[in-house]
């Protein structure tokens, strides 16, 4: 038998909502949407396809606020619509014809991951927050770099130059700030008077 108290504690930040499906649905949509509004705050640079974005923050936290299931449902979502035409990849794009689209792939795993770490309790502290980041990140780039390396008929050497090392620093900005939000919302969170 569980004890109540363990039954009702939230596992991601999302169960402190009340509702089940029909917030479930919204919050899978919500993050889709967001992830799509995100992708448009991009700066393309001029020695690699992949543009600077706020895709991978916006993924990340949404991965790590929903948890697996409803991250993966949400990142799946924004992967489907864009293949089928919405233009809300970064730079207005869609479809799959296009150098950055294995990023866009790993935002699927990497919610999923991050998703899973957080329902573990990760997100909660600074470290285990720069911990899952890292984590999804790394995922991100393992499914960007190959796919970016094929449509550019690319080294991995050369795949690395335009895939990642650009964006290394941008990517530990959002770390660090996604290090201080999770362990931050969770102590809001905790602060609240619990509804019975």
């Amino acid at each position: 038998m569980i004890a109540s108290g363990a039954a009702l504690r939230p596992r991601v930040l999302a169960d402190t909502i009340p509702g089940s499906l029909v917030r479930d649905i919204a919050l899978v949509v919500g993050a889709a949407a967001l992830t799509g509004v995100a992708a448009q705050v991009s700066i393309p640079l001029p020695l690699t396809p992949v543009p600077i974005s706020l895709q991978t923050f916006t993924v990340l936290l949404s991965g790590a606020a929903l948890g697996p299931l409803r991250g993966g449902l949400a990142m799946g979502l924004y992967l489907v619509a864009g293949v089928a035409g919405v233009p809300w990849f970064s730079e207005q794009r869609s479809g799959i014809g296009f150098p950055s689209f294995g990023y866009i792939v790993g935002f699927v795993v990497a919610a999923i991951l991050v998703g899973g770490l957080a329902r573990r309790g990760a997100d909660r502290t600074v470290l285990g927050s720069i911990g899952l980041m890292v984590l999804g990140n790394l995922v991100i780039y393992a499914l960007g770099v190959p796919w970016l390396m094929v449509a550019l008929n690319a080294d991995l050497a050369t795949g690395l130059q335009f895939g990642a090392i650009p964006f290394l620093i941008g990517d530990a900005l959002k770390i660090a700030l996604a290090a201080g939000l999770l362990p931050a919302a969770w102590w809001l969170v905790g602060s609240r008077p619990r509804r019975t």
